[in-house]
């Protein structure tokens, strides 16, 4: 798990907003959870690698 949002697959750009917003199912707690503690990983973290798997394998 990582707190770095840049390479997470749920970091989305909205080009009305002109912002990346994260786009991971998180309830009301949830959420707070996340922004009330800056320094923990992110358990929804999903890496925006799509090699990352098959790299595994070998």
């Amino acid at each position: 798990m990582s707190a770095n949002c840049d390479t997470c697959a749920y970091n989305v750009y909205d080009d009305e907003a002109d912002m990346y917003f994260c786009e991971a199912y998180l309830d009301e707690d949830e959420l707070c959870r996340l922004q009330t503690n800056p320094g923990r990983p992110c358990p929804y973290y999903r890496s925006d690698d799509d090699y990352a798997l098959v790299r595994k394998q070998n």
